[in-house]
């Protein structure tokens, strides 16, 4: 197999990332706008070490389940859209086995639920480049722009902004902004951008340019900076969420998906123990919060963002939670109480060997993860079941529609 060159493929399986699994002569190949069951004629993208990237060029047996008139397959958060909304779940059951099967060595008992989601708007944090006086979202594996509003991720009035902002900004004789992070509340009554600036740029010239109608607060900084200048407005949104006020700041972490998001912490609250609870990559309290306002009893908290810990500690003003502002590794190194109860929400590289060598120390009697990243929940539960602890819960939410990312909660227990 050589690149550019065409071939019929018969599609087998769904794969970790987007991609479907077929073969050619033995040589497995990773399909993008593929379904299992398919036969399509795929061009191929590259090879390397005995296996094959290809994308469907044209599709000869098509499956029940392809929708046509999809989005960009290759634009941010597409990478599914060409899939009927309910397939989309049995196929993302069928990525938590084999993941777990494969990486884990791990048999699940029964398929794992996957609870569904509107598809339209559901996203309340986005991530834009602007290239050219262009604002939308890179082109998988491309710097190349592609408009968000087909995506169907953003609400119409979220779209709007970002036209308006486009304008706004284009008006200007000098670019001064690479990159925008957008963040709203439940509602999208409450919307706060910040703006990653180019080198020499002169912030002072984008207060004028970002009010516009939409946008309650602007925050500006060069890229990857930790010190941000607030131009306008609140740089913070708020939200209700399991009976907790949480605000938090336009570039803190916060789960994305707005319909959802009750749903997931009442099930990561239905799981956790009565008796002491530590929470490890705390966010801005997404859980710590509600857990000591249902009173399961007293929270520590652990959080090393800058700005996530202090919203954390915002958030947790006047409840029984002690925030350590740190990293996971050095707390666990040096903290040996007893815990009824972990929850662990790591970032999708799962936990570091300090950090799971600390976790299993403690002996908690239940540890609660919620993970982004299946291929790393799949060898991090291996490790907790070598030490001893079972799975006793398994549930999915699918905070990504039209993606291959799917939320996965999994309690253990001694």
């Amino acid at each position: 197999m050589n690149r550019g060159e065409r071939y019929r493929l018969t599609v087998e399986r769904p794969a970790a990332g987007g991609r479907m699994i077929a073969r050619h002569d033995g040589l497995i190949v990773f399909v993008a706008g593929a379904i299992p069951g398919e036969v399509v004629d795929a061009e191929i993208e590259k090879v390397q070490r005995g296996t094959a990237w290809a994308i469907t060029r044209d599709v000869i047996d098509a499956s029940p389940d392809r929708v046509t008139g999809a989005p960009d397959g290759a634009c941010g958060g597409s990478v599914f859209a060409h899939i009927a909304y309910e397939r989309q779940r049995q196929l993302k059951a069928a990525i938590i086995e084999d993941a777990f099967r494969r990486i884990g060595r791990i048999t699940l008992e029964s398929p794992a639920e996957v609870t569904a989601s509107p598809v339209d708007g559901y996203r309340m944090r986005a991530r834009l480049h602007v290239r050219s006086g262009r604002i939308g979202f890179f082109r998988e594996g491309t710097h190349s722009l592609c408009d968000a509003g087909p995506t169907r991720q953003l609400r119409e009035d979220s779209i709007a902004v970002i036209a308006a902002l486009e304008s706004s900004l284009a008006s200007s004789d000098r670019e001064a902004v690479s990159g925008i992070e957008l963040s709203e509340n439940l509602d999208a009554s409450e919307r706060a951008c910040h703006l990653e600036l180019l080198p020499n740029a002169d912030p002072s010239r984008l207060t004028g340019l970002t009010q516009i109608a939409g946008v309650t607060g602007v925050t500006c900084a060069p890229v990857d900076h930790p010190r941000t200048m607030e131009l306008w407005g609140s740089p913070l949104v708020t939200d209700q969420i399991a009976g907790a006020r949480l605000s938090r700041h336009v570039r803190s972490f916060f789960q994305g998906n707005r319909f959802l998001i009750q749903s997931l912490v009442e099930h990561v609250m239905s799981l956790i123990e009565t008796g002491p609870t530590l929470d490890l990559y705390a966010g801005v309290g997404l859980f710590s919060v509600p857990a000591a306002l249902a009173t399961r009893g007293s929270i520590t908290a652990v959080e090393g963002d800058r700005s996530s810990a202090a919203d954390l500690k915002r958030n947790a003003a006047g409840q029984d939670v002690l925030v350590h502002e740190d990293s996971v590794e050095r707390f666990v190194s040096r903290s040996q109480p007893k815990f009824a109860s972990i929850v662990v929400d790591p970032p999708r590289t799962g936990l570091s060997k300090e950090a799971m060598a600390g976790i299993v120390k403690m002996r908690a009697g239940r540890v609660v993860y919620v993970s982004c990243d299946i291929a790393t929940l799949a060898r991090d539960a291996r490790v907790m079941l070598d030490a001893g602890y079972r799975i006793v819960s398994l549930r999915a939410f699918d905070l990504f529609p039209n993606t291959a990312h799917v939320e996965t909660v999994i309690a253990f227990a001694l």
